[in-house]
């Protein structure tokens, strides 16, 4: 048995090893994407998520003597890939256009006192007020998380009603959302789903299921936050960094 063979074995119950793995092959998985779909594929598509949970397949049913891991992985990444992509073909058909999906950016009166918003909905800190520089920013921010959001079902302004009110609520909160940014296969499966993955969360994390249900639409946007390109909003929720 070779060193990758190993290292899989290993992998199946070492959650760092796992991502190790995940790391030096993630070149590797965008090409048998990309060789699967015939079309360039990179980790912001949908096809990566794919790949990367029928990678987490392949280890965890890879077994000693089945040969090649590339080999087997590369089998379930493209069986995987190509049973999504006849789900996407059938379900075009099917889903009808969200009211809003062809909005634009949001305008003034929408994002109208950025900053209070962000601050109200979002962070419930008491930062400055920004300069124009920041809010015009800001406004672009919340935009891009609009779109972002919608893919979930729901919109940045409705986040505050699963906003957390109490302290302990915040901090188990915030646990849950350190955990899911961490786990590159918790993240994945829930932009894949288009869902919180409520029970792999709860028994990574430890907080209980009931807080995760009342509050995923919070832990969902604080998560793309921090995890994406979004240096104001994130900002606001620092303390979920702090700990």
């Amino acid at each position: 048995m070779n060193e990758l063979e190993q290292n899989v074995l290993a992998a199946k119950t070492d959650e760092r090893r796992f991502d190790e793995l995940v790391e030096s092959h993630r070149s590797w998985m965008l090409c048998v994407a990309a060789e699967t779909t015939h079309r360039y594929i990179t980790d912001s598509d949908d096809e990566w998520s794919v790949a990367l949970m029928a990678f987490s397949e392949a280890v965890q049913s890879y077994e000693e003597g089945k040969g090649s891991f590339r080999g087997f992985a590369a089998l379930v990444i493209r069986r995987r890939i190509v049973d999504y992509m006849r789900s996407e073909y059938r379900r075009s058909g099917e889903v009808s256009v969200a009211p809003g999906a062809f909005e634009g950016t949001l305008d003034d009166e929408e994002t109208g006192g950025v900053e209070r918003q962000v601050q109200r909905r979002m962070a419930e800190t008491a930062a400055a007020g920004p300069d124009d520089d920041t809010a015009a920013r800001a406004r672009e921010e919340i935009a891009e998380m609009q779109t972002v959001l919608q893919a979930y079902g729901f919109s940045f302004f409705d986040v505050a009603d699963s906003a957390p009110k109490t302290e302990k609520t915040k901090r188990s909160c915030g646990q849950a959302v350190r955990t899911l940014i961490a786990s590159v296969l918790l993240m994945a499966q829930m932009r894949l789903k288009r869902l919180l993955p409520v029970k792999e969360l709860s028994e990574a994390s430890g907080v209980i299921r009931k807080i995760l249900d009342r509050h995923r639409r919070y832990i969902i946007a604080a998560a793309e936050i921090l995890d994406g390109d979004f240096p104001i909003l994130a900002g606001y929720m620092a303390y979920i960094k702090r700990g």
